[in-house]
């Protein structure tokens, strides 16, 4: 893996490269992008913004209760106070249960649990109750998102199972349909991206792109939530594709800053980072536009999940009064060639 092109420190003088407008469809009123950050194949843009209070964090409330068969997983919201919102695309490795992952998101108040039966299978094992030391959380692999999203509802253990077949043949692994292959196998490689990029303070969000397309957004009600799922969403559901489309050893040397004082490296590094916001709204710019789609799941109080269709992305969103409280949106495009400016998916 390539290491940074631009240091990842904030830096107050440098202007963000402006508001967030992404869909056309969502009110991130408040939202900005911060400085991108790159390693390889994958660029993140921070995004901060207001936060809304009264949201449980997902490592420290959520907690994942019981697998009592196939399909079913059991969570439960331990915190006195507060909503959870769960993650689109959770999923939990642990031992002695089968790993599992969730297609849909929603809400839990305190002291709730809520057995999802359309929960994806991602490898055979046992069921039972867990130990908090015995598991860990990720996101789905961004290639395996649209799918799982469409299956929301649908019960049956085995069916993305030969989507988790042909991603780990694309991937040069045996055809079977165990992700463990991929995050378990390769987490020393996939947990370099969380220490390749840094989350910055304050930060409530992310752009990522793979090779100048986009891949996702991501916005968490607040910094605490955002740093819970940092890692599951750096290396996981970001990483695993960046992995895959990391650049030949051609591509990986960068160009160093050239100056011959301080305030000459800094000039240049100022420079460097306009170019990378510049590029970043290039990137924004060759998105296909078309209608966006919302259709409501569920509500709490005054949240309302809603699913989010268009051509170039999908995902799930929690609005609150019109306002985003939070947002996970993926492409739908399956391949992030640098070679391919066509950002439809293929």
């Amino acid at each position: 893996m390539s290491a940074p092109t631009t240091d990842p420190g904030p830096d107050p003088a440098a202007p963000p490269p402006g508001p967030l407008d992404l869909t056309g469809a969502l009110d991130l009123t408040g939202h900005r992008l911060g400085t991108p950050q790159q390693a390889g194949a994958l660029t993140m843009v921070p995004v901060t913004g207001p936060a809304r209070p009264g949201v449980t964090p997902p490592r420290g409330g959520l907690k994942l209760r019981r697998v009592p068969g196939y399909g079913q997983v059991e969570l439960h919201n331990g915190a006195d106070t507060g909503v959870a919102i769960v993650p689109l695309h959770l999923g939990y490795i642990q031992d002695a249960a089968q790993n599992h992952a969730l297609c849909r998101s929603a809400f839990l108040a305190a002291g709730q649990s809520l057995l999802f039966t359309d929960a994806c299978c991602v490898q055979e094992g046992q069921g039972g109750f867990l130990a908090e030391r015995d598991q860990w959380f990720f996101v789905l692999p961004l290639e395996l998102r649209a799918r799982a999203l469409e299956l929301r509802g649908v019960q049956g253990y085995s069916k993305l199972w030969t989507d988790i077949a042909d991603l780990n043949t694309r991937y040069g692994l045996p055809r079977r349909g165990h992700l463990e292959q991929i995050l378990s196998r390769k987490r020393p490689v996939l947990t370099q991206f969380q220490s390749r990029l840094e989350l910055q303070p304050g930060q409530l969000g992310a752009l990522f792109f793979i090779n100048g397309h986009f891949a996702g957004l991501e916005i968490a009600p607040d910094p605490a939530y955002f740093a819970d799922v940092w890692a599951a969403l750096v290396c996981f559901a970001y990483g695993v594709p960046a992995w895959h489309h990391e650049p030949g050893p051609a591509g990986r040397t960068a160009e160093p800053l050239r100056g011959d004082s301080l305030e000459e490296l800094r000039a240049a590094l100022d420079a460097d980072r306009a170019h990378r916001a510049a590029q970043i709204t290039s990137w924004l710019t060759r998105l296909p536009t078309g209608p966006v789609r919302l259709q409501h799941e569920d509500s709490y109080l005054d949240l309302r999940l809603s699913t989010v269709t268009a051509p170039h992305l999908a995902g799930q969103v929690v609005t609150e009064h019109g306002r985003t409280v939070y947002a996970s949106l993926f492409s739908t495009r399956t391949t992030f060639d640098p070679r391919t400016s066509d950002p439809r998916r293929t």
